[in-house]
């Protein structure tokens, strides 16, 4: 490739600029577009072979990520970022995975999210600021550490993880069992429960922690796709980190939750799986339009069967795509086209209204990335069983959509749970009790077994009173020394 014009993307031999929705793209967005998509052709798209091969973290596909100032992309302009906005950031992660890097993709997303987390809360904190204004001179890579290793998928709910407050500001407790760029990023956004924790799993903070402070076990990281993007175990033992890098106020993680983490991820993240399955398209489409059959004197691409495989393929991901760019529209309109000076004002929660429509998205790509990509492995046939083609790379990397978390299973059920019992039953910290489902299992006991169980709750209560008078022993009860 020399110079880079729209029509460079057929050198990856896959679909045309016919179908890619370009008109939702400024002129400047579109020209960001061009310039990735030939630094994909020439080193992120290399690179992901290695990183595939060789379990490789995606450091220097950052550093050429950090010559467009893609890691400063949503950092405002007078910060020295892009100052870009929503539906750019997904198209930017789209292209990535599609010509570039699926791993570098989702190690960007995680990136964009730790980001937005700081942007969030940096109106007023010099150490945020002066982390954000660095990111590409220092090709200063970020990442989220929100998981647990007793609550899975659910990574709203981190039991293994607190905070203390002391003279010197924070000590931080943080143990996850999943961390994208473990041992790699530079920089973590990590949440706990709240200093002062009282039993109340709804009361988390965030805090800023570095690289140097974090410890991580990337050799233990052997994984069937993503093969670069490191996701292992974090641990945070006990570090004292000053008053300024808790990010935001105390008790701001379920707002942080819900206005910036979950919306960027779910964005981003769904830009990810669409990039794989067109990048899947890609390559089956250049195969098929060249692969003769002669005894019959067709191509593959000839086959009615075929057509309607890359038919099928290309509606849905389209639909998908669409999905997620009117998400990353909508959140621009919300945001003055992502103006981060709007949080000044910590009670304005303009995305977290929408997020049941950030799961759905999330739902359709990853569960089409999969689909896409088997029915692009059968366009192909045995020609894409092998590992040159890269069309096996791409499925492999598509799987992780499904079972990366929250799964598919948790986000079906929380939309199909929030629509027919309303949004407050979804109980995130296991606060509601189910009356209905108490007096059922109450109506299968005896006399005596309620007589038994009444005995244990009294003893509970009067437990309870004793320990509200006597708050040492409150602490102690929680088991968080």
């Amino acid at each position: 490739m020399t110079t880079t014009t729209q029509a460079d993307k057929t050198f990856f031999g896959g679909l045309s600029e016919d179908f890619d929705p370009q008109w939702l793209l400024t002129p400047q967005q579109q020209t960001l577009q061009d310039k990735l998509i030939d630094l994909c052709a020439k080193v992120l798209r290399p690179n992901a072979i290695a990183s595939d091969q060789n379990l490789i973290y995606p450091r220097k596909n950052f550093e050429a990520l950090a010559s467009l100032g893609l890691l400063g992309l949503l950092v405002p302009q007078e910060w020295g970022g892009l100052g870009e906005n929503h539906t750019c950031a997904a198209m930017i992660v789209e292209t990535i995975a599609r010509y570039g890097c699926p791993s570098t993709a989702m190690c960007y997303t995680m990136h964009l999210g730790a980001v937005a987390a700081a942007l969030f809360r940096a109106h007023d904190n010099i150490e945020l600021q002066t982390l954000l204004q660095d990111l590409d001179a220092k090709v200063s890579i970020g990442t989220l550490s929100y998981s647990d290793p007793e609550t899975g998928s659910h990574f709203w709910y981190p039991v293994s993880s607190r905070a203390e407050e002391i003279a010197a500001g924070w000590q931080v407790f943080k143990r996850a069992s999943w961390t994208t760029s473990a041992g790699f990023a530079d920089w973590y956004i990590v949440q706990t429960t709240s200093p002062n924790f009282d039993g109340d799993y709804s009361d988390l903070s965030c805090f800023l922690i570095y690289g140097d402070e974090a410890q991580a076990e990337p050799h233990k990281w052997d994984a069937m796709g993503l093969r670069g993007n490191q996701s292992g175990s974090l641990l945070v033992d006990g570090v004292v980190v000053p008053p300024q890098r808790m990010v935001g106020p105390i008790g701001d993680g379920v707002a942080s939750n819900d206005e910036i983490v979950d919306p960027f991820f779910l964005l981003c993240s769904s830009a990810c799986w669409n990039g794989i399955a067109l990048g899947a398209i890609d390559i089956a489409k250049k195969h098929v339009t060249r692969k003769k059959h002669v005894d019959v004197g067709m191509r593959v691409a000839d086959y009615p069967t075929i057509q309607d495989y890359f038919g099928e393929a290309i509606i849905d991901t389209s639909a998908c795509r669409m999905y997620t760019f009117s998400m990353g529209q909508l959140m621009d309109r919300l945001t003055n086209n992502c103006d981060w000076s709007l949080h000044a004002d910590t009670l304005a929660l303009p995305r977290s209204a929408y997020l049941h429509w950030y799961w759905q998205i999330k739902f359709s790509a990853a569960k089409n990335v999969a689909h896409v990509c088997d029915k692009m492995l059968h366009a192909c046939g045995g020609s894409g069983f092998k590992k040159d083609m890269e069309i096996e790379r791409y499925l492999r990397d598509g799987k992780a959509g499904w079972v990366m978390g929250p799964t598919n299973e948790i986000l079906r059920q929380f939309v199909g749970k929030s629509a027919l019992l309303g949004f407050e039953s979804l109980d995130y910290w296991n606060q509601s009790v189910n009356e209905r489902m108490l007096h059922n299992e109450l109506k299968k006991m005896t006399a005596e077994d309620k007589r038994k169980l009444a005995e244990i709750l009294l003893a509970e209560v009067d437990n309870s009173e004793t320990l509200l008078k006597r708050p040492e022993m409150a602490m102690a009860s929680t088991g968080r020394d």
